[in-house]
C-alpha cells in the first residue's frame, strides 16, 4: 500500500494558538522513517497553505475564520479525493480538528459509502447558533451530517459526507448542552468515557466496528489527541481530564487494523507548544503505526 501525507498546519478553528505546528512536529517525531520500516511506500506531499491568523485583516463577527477555513477545506478535500482515486491511502495531520470537514468532504466524494470512526474529547457537533466560542473546530462532526453553515456544509458541492448510522463516536467526556441534545437526536453511535469504564476498549471498538464497517467499502478514522489523557499526551489544544490511557488508544486503533478495513486516517490537535519533550508527537505517530497494523508479537 502507498501512503500519501497531507499536512494541515491549521490552528485558525481554535482559539488556542499552536496546533499549526503540529504537522511538523509528527513528522520530525519519525512519521516517515517509521512507515518506511513497516515496509510501505510513502509520499509527503508537504503542507497545504494556510494564512497565519494575524495576516487576517477582519473576520465576520461570530464566524470566526470561516471564509479562510473553508478555503483551506476546499483544497483538503481536493487532494484527499485525488488519493482515493489513485488507489493510495491518505495520511492527513493536523492542524486544529476543523480540517476534518476537508476530509470527509473528499472522502464523501470518491468513496460516498465509508464508515467513520471518530474518536474525541469532545463532540464537535456544534453550530454557530450553538457554539459558546465559535470555534470552528467544535463544529466539524455537526457538518459532515449537513449541519450548520452552508459555507462549512456545501464543501466540495455534497451534503452531508457522511452517514450518521455508520458514525461512531468514541471517548466523549466534555459536552455542550445543546451539543449533547443534537447528538442524542441524530443517528451517531456514542460511547462516551463512562461506556468505556464500564464496557472496555476492547468490548467498544468491537461494537463500533460492527456498526461502522458493516455493509460499507471501507472506513475512515478521525483522531483528535486529546481523547487520550492528557497525563499521557499533554501536548494537545483542548486537553481534557479522564482520556484513554496509552495502551488503550494502542488497542483501539490494533483492532481497527485487524479489520482491514481502514481506507483513510487523519490525526489532529497535536499542539508542540504544550508538549513535554515531544511526548504527544512521538505517540501520534505510535498511533499511526498501530492502526496501520504495527502489532506487538503477532
Amino acid at each position: 500500500m502507498k501512503v500519501e501525507i497531507i499536512g494541515v498546519p491549521m490552528d485558525l478553528g481554535a482559539n488556542r494558538r499552536g496546533t499549526d505546528m503540529g504537522p511538523s512536529a509528527i513528522r520530525y517525531a519519525g512519521l516517515v522513517q517509521s512507515l518506511l520500516q513497516m515496509g510501505f511506500v510513502v509520499t509527503d506531499s508537504g503542507n497545504i497553505d494556510v494564512p497565519v491568523a494575524e495576516s487576517i485583516k477582519a473576520a465576520q463577527p461570530g464566524l470566526i475564520f470561516l471564509d479562510e477555513i473553508a478555503g483551506v477545506c476546499e483544497k483538503l478535500g481536493d487532494m484527499v479525493r485525488d488519493v482515493l482515486s489513485r488507489g493510495n491511502f491518505p495520511l492527513v495531520l493536523g492542524g486544529d480538528h476543523s480540517i476534518a470537514m476537508g476530509t470527509l468532504s473528499g472522502i464523501s466524494r470518491s468513496s460516498p459509502n465509508t464508515g467513520l470512526i471518530w474518536f474525541d474529547a469532545h463532540g464537535d457537533f456544534n453550530t454557530f447558533e450553538t457554539s459558546k466560542t465559535g470555534n470552528i473546530h467544535g463544529m466539524s462532526l455537526a457538518a459532515a451530517t449537513g449541519r450548520g453553515n452552508k459555507k462549512l456544509t456545501l464543501l466540495g458541492g455534497v451534503t452531508p459526507w457522511i452517514r450518521e448510522e455508520k458514525t461512531v463516536l468514541i471517548g466523549v467526556r466534555s459536552l455542550d448542552d445543546q451539543e449533547k441534545t443534537m447528538l442524542k437526536e441524530s443517528g451517531i453511535t456514542v460511547y462516551s468515557i463512562k461506556k468505556i469504564d464500564e464496557m472496555g476498549i476492547a468490548g467498544v471498538i468491537n461494537e463500533a466496528l460492527s456498526i461502522a464497517g458493516s455493509d460499507v467499502d471501507g472506513i475512515h478514522v478521525s483522531f483528535d489527541m486529546d481523547v487520550v489523557d492528557p497525563a499521557t499526551a499533554p501536548g494537545v489544544g483542548t486537553p481534557v481530564p479522564g482520556g484513554l490511557s496509552y495502551r488503550e488508544a494502542h488497542l483501539a486503533l490494533e483492532k481497527i487494523a485487524e479489520s482491514k478495513l481502514l481506507r483513510s486516517f487523519e490525526i489532529c490537535e497535536v499542539n508542540p507548544i504544550e508538549d513535554t519533550r515531544g511526548r504527544t508527537a512521538g505517540l501520534a505517530v505510535e498511533l499511526i503505526a498501530s492502526a496501520l497494523g504495527k502489532s506487538i508479537f503477532d
